[in-house]
């Protein structure tokens, strides 16, 4: 009876000493199944949204936004953007320089307002950087979505205009996944609104020796 018990204590150690064995193998491979999914999605994502730089997002320091001494019912009169718009060709090329683009494509970017005009964003440098038409997933039609969003809750008075402005001037993509769509819009879903906007505002070709500014 002794060695039967003895038997049978020996077994149940090992018993447990097999189970915690398995339970730290298991325990491992979740770990690396873990860490290599990490790994994985470090590679194939771009940076998360606080840890975007230009040309996604504006340098806060150059460009953290400037707003008009307006209220809601002036930003939602139809035609108020064209009524206010003045950013004369030579604010734009101090823009440019500031940002260390001497030369660009046409089409390749725009001096846009962070605050958007239709915002209350003012004219003011502070609130204009150049904003990339080419950048994937996030450019400048992406923030057109979301100013026009924006825009729309603030004159519905679902959202009040200094949280709007606040909110594209904080991070403009985390707003767009905010108010807009968790994901940016696929390439292809963006094509013919690059076309319809570059014919909109095409222009005559620069001299060789200038610069195109938009």
């Amino acid at each position: 009876m002794r060695r039967a018990a003895a038997g049978l204590g020996i077994l149940g150690a090992l018993f447990v000493f097999l189970e915690c064995d398995r339970t730290v193998l298991v325990q491992q491979a979740q770990s690396g199944a873990g860490n290599a999914a990490t790994a994985d999605t470090t590679e194939s994502v771009a940076q998360s949204d606080s840890g975007l730089r230009f040309p996604f997002v504006p340098d806060p320091a150059k460009t953290p936004g400037d707003t008009l001494e307006v209220t809601a019912s002036d930003i939602c009169v139809p035609g108020y953007s064209k009524k206010v718009r003045n950013v004369p060709i030579a604010v734009k090329r101090q823009v440019y320089a500031s940002y260390g683009i001497r030369t660009h494509e046409p089409g390749e970017y725009e001096i846009d307002h962070l605050v958007s005009l239709e915002l209350g964003g003012s004219n003011s440098t502070r609130n204009l950087w150049p904003q990339s038409y080419r950048t994937s997933p996030w450019n400048a039609r992406v923030k057109d979505a979301l100013e026009n969003e924006l825009h729309r809750r603030v004159c519905a008075g679902t959202l009040d205009l200094t949280k709007a402005q606040r909110i594209i001037a904080q991070n403009w993509v985390m707003g767009y996944r905010m108010y807009v769509n968790p994901n940016p819009p696929r390439e292809e879903e963006t094509r013919s609104r690059t076309r319809a906007r570059a014919r909109s505002r095409h222009r005559p070709r620069a001299q060789p020796h200038e610069a195109p500014v938009p």
